[in-house]
């Protein structure tokens, strides 16, 4: 395994999260950024949630990221670092895939999958940003329609 990996090493990695969510806010989206690390820190793939600007509701950050981050023939090393608690379907596809660890911006917001994710052996920190929650509080408040759709509800 590579070097052990500190809350300084995931506020690093978040920084990237952020810029894609900052990205998807600027084109018009749901501002959520995802980046998929290998276990030494490496970035894989990155990515942002893109069902506005696609007209695609799988293309969450967490799913953009995963596929911008190509094939392995494991995942298990993997580390998926979101801005957001990642919902269900996107912790159906670290659960699918075996990713051991997920780093979260923030899950006030949103809870998702988490509690799900950690009962299943999934390394789960939670950086409690500020900013994450800041960037998606002031959507919500400008967009609740969007926001709605984008987790499911009516």
């Amino acid at each position: 395994m590579g070097l052990k990996l500190t809350d300084k090493d995931y506020a690093r990695m978040l920084e990237v999260a952020l810029a894609e969510a900052r990205l998807g806010l600027s084109e018009g989206g749901v501002p959520i950024g995802a980046a998929l690390f290998d276990s030494a820190g490496r970035l894989l793939g990155r990515g942002r949630n893109r069902r506005v600007q696609d007209n695609d509701p799988s293309m969450h950050a967490e799913t953009s990221a995963f596929r911008n981050a190509g094939r392995r023939k494991s995942y298990r090393d993997t580390i998926m670092v979101t801005t957001l608690a990642p919902c269900w379907y996107c912790s159906g596809l670290v659960r699918q895939f075996g990713i051991g660890t997920v780093v979260v911006g923030e899950s006030q917001t949103f809870q998702g999958g988490l509690d799900w994710l950690r009962a299943n052996g999934v390394t789960v920190v939670d950086l409690d940003s500020a900013e994450c929650k800041a960037l998606l509080g002031g959507f919500i408040r400008q967009r609740p329609e969007v926001w709605n759709e984008d987790i499911g509800v009516e």
